[in-house]
């Protein structure tokens, strides 16, 4: 198997983007992307999208994203594992690249999600939930995910200033963030006294709709390393994949999410790291609550200590263990399929010390982790500086 390097990153604004279609967010994340390789010839395509069928209409979107780059006649797949679909992507062309079968693959994740009215959305978002046994008893994604915030609150007397610190903090990064939906500081009061969405989680708590791309080119690492007219290339020492029940009433525990327990556990050991060499993380924040339990579930911190930690400024730009400094999903936006690939972009642009007013000092090693529907399916990155 040959090592694998991210050589090309791209991506849009977030936000609610309703002059441009989602074929225009993801050619221009791919163009970036591509652009920035230095490589001249592309060999396969992944497109990370969860439901462009019930928010754009379009089925079938991998072809289009081929044929709107002038690449027809290559490979060009789209892959669909709901929040963690760009996660997915990326490691489906890490496989094709380390087999030596592609030397320069494409991955760009692209949702659509503000063309539709507010219950449009939640009911295709929905369809990432156990549509059965969760979806038609009237459960959304916040009720899932307050019934998670609230056993936590009970098991290790959290208290709902500990999860509004998560989005003050997430907020604070997104302002200084040009490409993020929010720019907007907010305090502790506002989370504490937002509108109601589904108890103890209000609007603060919630990650948005959000439209946007992000796209990345990888190649073999001694590849990558020849080329001349590209940024310093970025090592994927780990890509890991992990499933759980898709319901959460059939887990063993609602504050513990196993699939992101056991795809941390085998990229720590691929990439011979342990928590401890992580020099900062992109979780999936699709809800503070998720945050908390990430950090946790990651190895950051005990089980019942990351709500405190969050709330003693340990996981700030200049914390112990940075969390987010993009603005996460909460500050930055949330486009379902992009998500998992503007992570890797994030990790990118900081391991290059590129990252401006967000910049961690010393980032060598990131880890960015994918989680899809209320974590059925997970994906664990590790990245780090050669």
């Amino acid at each position: 198997m040959r090592e694998v390097a991210v050589v090309g990153i791209g991506m849009t604004n977030f936000g609610y983007l309703w002059e441009k279609s989602w074929r225009d967010l993801a050619v221009e994340a791919s163009l970036e992307a591509i652009k920035s390789s230095g490589v001249d010839k592309i060999d396969s395509i992944y497109v990370g999208n969860f439901s462009g069928g019930t928010f754009v209409e379009q089925e079938h979107m991998a072809a289009i994203v081929a044929d709107y780059l002038g690449f027809l006649h290559i490979p060009s797949t789209r892959i669909e594992n709901a929040c963690a679909s760009g996660g997915v992507a990326i490691r489906h062309a890490y496989m094709e690249v380390a087999s030596g079968m592609s030397d320069a693959v494409l991955v760009t994740g692209v949702e659509k999600m503000t063309d539709v009215v507010t219950s449009q959305g939640v009911y295709s978002l929905s369809m990432a939930a156990d549509r059965e046994f969760e979806g038609y008893q009237g459960v959304t994604f916040p009720g899932l995910f307050a019934l998670v915030a609230k056993k936590y609150m009970y098991d290790f007397n959290a208290t709902r200033k500990q999860l509004a610190a998560v989005a003050v903090k997430n907020h604070k990064n997104a302002s200084k963030n040009p490409k993020a939906q929010f720019h907007n500081m907010i305090t502790i009061d506002d989370v504490i006294n937002a509108p109601m969405i589904a108890d103890p989680l209000g609007l603060y708590d919630c990650s948005p709709m959000t439209d946007g791309a992000a796209s990345v080119v990888l190649m073999p690492l001694d590849k990558a390393k020849k080329l001349t007219n590209a940024a310093k290339p970025i090592k994927i020492s780990a890509i890991t994949q992990a499933t759980d029940t898709i319901a959460l009433a059939q887990r063993d525990s609602f504050v513990t999410f196993q699939a992101t327990v056991e795809a941390a556990k085998k990229a720590y050991e691929t990439a011979k790291k342990s928590p401890k060499d992580i020099n900062l993380a992109e979780v999936h924040d699709c809800f503070t609550i998720a945050e908390i339990c990430a950090i946790e579930d990651l190895g950051f911190f005990e089980k019942g200590k990351g709500a405190m930690a969050t709330e003693n400024g340990l996981t700030e730009i200049d914390g112990k263990i940075p969390i987010n400094p993009s603005g996460g999903l909460k500050g930055k936006g949330h486009p379902v399929g992009a998500t998992g690939v503007a992570q890797i972009v994030n990790l990118a642009e900081q391991l290059r010390g590129e990252a401006k007013d967000l910049q961690v000092q010393n980032a060598k090693v990131g880890l960015a982790h994918n989680l899809g529907g209320s974590g059925a399916t997970v994906t664990v990155t590790i990245l780090e500086v050669v």
